[in-house]
């Protein structure tokens, strides 16, 4: 695999936000540059869809096929 260049920078975020991306990153093991870089992905591919993502779709799709019946009774 051939490696990326990376880039540091600096910005601010809100101090409950960042915890939660910490302890998620401990409890996944993983760094959490790996975790923004895969935020800031997410964010990327969502805004130049401008809908949401295959993967969301489906599982909205999955969830309709399944419970459509109690969605249109909690919705009357």
């Amino acid at each position: 695999m051939a490696t990326q260049t990376r880039e540091k920078f600096a910005t601010q975020v809100n101090s409950e936000i960042l915890s939660a991306v910490r302890n998620l990153a401990q409890s996944e093991g993983r760094q959490l540059q790996a975790l923004v870089d895969e935020a800031l992905a997410d964010l990327i591919e969502k805004r130049k869809q401008g809908r949401p993502r295959a993967n969301v779709m489906a599982a909205y799709q999955a969830s309709h096929e399944k419970f459509g019946p109690l969605y249109k009774k909690l919705a009357e």
